[in-house]
């Protein structure tokens, strides 16, 4: 039943509401203190009349058990003077009086039912014993209140208690006095206030409807803007500076918007480069064909260069497309990647051993160093592709009789490759573009050795999912250096 109620109330969007939710609180900010003061100044009116009242009934009824004692009543209730101060007390406070001995029997009642009766209580006893005792009954509208009645003769004339104590009054006066007046007049302290409170009560709902709006209308704002930059109607950066926390929302989804158009930038660029980089090929392969088309009786060798040319154009189209699958892979989730454990070493002198043919034909030297055994958690075939792109870029973008040099080093927690030669080096404003998607340094040299410009952006996404780090150091004219640095345990989550 309480799961059902909880999902209810999920349903109920006005629940979910900050407006509505700032709504009930200043609401309630407002009546709570208005219901308090109201039953607080209500609950001080009536114990200060109910002080007020034993106070006057104390005083009246202490100057009547003087009286008694001086007419001797207690012992003779024929005193007319007495029985008519008795009448107007039990008319004034409309209440009832009981005198009772020191035998604790009523010798005298002002309702006339009691008279004859034994009456022993705490209160009476305590009275006795010279204490008088105030007991307010809110429930039945009435205050009891017991006087002592003592004279001068009181301590010669004293009994005994049954609990051994000394009696020091000579009898007790037990009167219950109404508070219908006082009662009456909180009921209508209660309507006047409860007028007063509704009337606040409709101020603080328009006060509290308000504030509700104001604070939460730069919100509103926010969301507005951020509709109007998905429905396209704007794309500039919003700007809602109300408070500290719309700041902090503005500029997370400024930078979220700045990341989205970067975003945006990136797949625009990256698509034309793909149709610029796939229609180059295909533009010469036309042009290649058209040209033998038009002439009738070419001779075999044309035919052959021809071909050759076509097929070269056609190998550099396949080249970019198997690239382009790569790093389509690499944009792939590391859930994907296939976490072995594989020695680094040999790792590396495979690649080599692939790589050093394409590096004796440009008499380039490939030195291999390693100052320990490496075992490591990696994707085989991943960084089998990166190290390779590393190593492949640095024979390429040599000199002549220039030199590669792969060294390898760990230590407790990683593993690091650095791949530095002795080639045409990085210009210092193209080192931040390098990891870019069909960025080339110099594009006439990497046409010439069918560069596709996305070694490097393969590279470093291989080993972005291998949790390590790539940096590339290099000086214009006089070689590169690529630090490559991974886990040798792979990192799980």
């Amino acid at each position: 039943m309480l799961e059902k109620g909880k999902r209810y109330l999920k349903k109920l969007k006005i629940l979910r509401s900050l407006k509505a939710r700032l709504f009930l609180i200043i609401l309630l900010a407002g009546i709570v203190p208005c219901v308090i003061m109201r039953m607080a100044i209500l609950q001080n009116y009536e114990d200060r009349a109910v002080n007020v009242r034993i106070a006057d009934v104390q005083n009246q009824f202490k100057i009547l058990a003087n009286h008694l004692i001086t007419y001797g009543y207690l012992h003779d209730t024929s005193s007319e003077v007495v029985n008519t101060e008795l009448e107007q007390l039990s008319n004034v406070y409309d209440g009832r009086v009981l005198i009772i001995d020191q035998n604790f029997k009523v010798i005298k009642d002002t309702y006339g039912i009691s008279e004859g009766k034994t009456v022993i209580s705490e209160e009476v006893i305590r009275c006795f014993q010279g204490s008088s005792t105030t007991n307010y009954d809110s429930g039945n509208g009435y205050i009891e209140i017991t006087t002592p009645i003592a004279g001068s003769s009181a301590e010669k004339e004293s009994g005994v208690l049954e609990d051994g104590t000394e009696k020091l009054a000579e009898g007790v006066l037990l009167t219950s006095v109404s508070t219908d007046s006082i009662t009456m007049t909180l009921e209508l302290l209660d309507r006047r206030a409860l007028i007063v409170e509704l009337i606040v009560l409709a101020f603080i709902v328009a006060l509290a409807f308000v504030m509700a709006n104001l604070v939460t209308a730069p919100f509103e704002r926010i969301t507005q803007a951020i509709n109007d930059v998905k429905e396209g109607f704007n794309d500039e950066q919003i700007s809602v500076n109300d408070y500290v926390e719309t700041e902090h929302i503005v500029d997370a989804f400024n930078q979220l918007l700045g990341r989205m158009k970067a975003l945006d930038d990136s797949r625009q660029e990256f698509v034309s480069n793909v149709s610029h980089e796939l229609k180059t090929p295909l533009t010469s392969m036309k042009v290649l064909a058209d040209s033998l088309m038009m002439q009738e009786e070419a001779p075999i060798e044309l035919y052959q260069e021809f071909m050759t040319d076509i097929a070269n154009e056609i190998e550099r189209e396949n080249k970019i497309i198997n690239d382009l699958l790569s790093l389509v892979k690499m944009d792939k989730k590391a859930a994907d990647m296939n976490i072995v454990q594989i020695d680094i070493n040999e790792l590396l002198e495979l690649i080599l051993k692939r790589l050093r043919p394409i590096a004796r034909k440009q008499n380039i030297e490939v030195i291999y160093e390693s100052m320990r055994p490496v075992t490591a958690e990696v994707d085989e075939v991943k960084l089998t592709l990166a190290l390779s792109n590393l190593v492949e870029n640095a024979i390429k973008y040599n000199k002549p009789k220039g030199w590669v040099k792969v060294f390898l080093d760990a230590d407790h927690q990683f593993f690091t490759v650095e791949v530095s030669d002795s080639g045409i080096g990085i210009p210092e404003d193209a080192m931040e573009h390098i990891y870019e998607r069909f960025y080339r340094v110099d594009k006439s040299h990497s046409r010439e050795i069918g560069g596709t410009g996305l070694g490097l952006a393969i590279t470093r996404n291989a080993v972005l999912m291998h949790r390590g780090s790539i940096r590339a150091e290099s000086k214009e004219g006089e070689g590169t250096t690529f630090t490559v640095k991974i886990p040798l345990i792979h990192p799980v989550g």
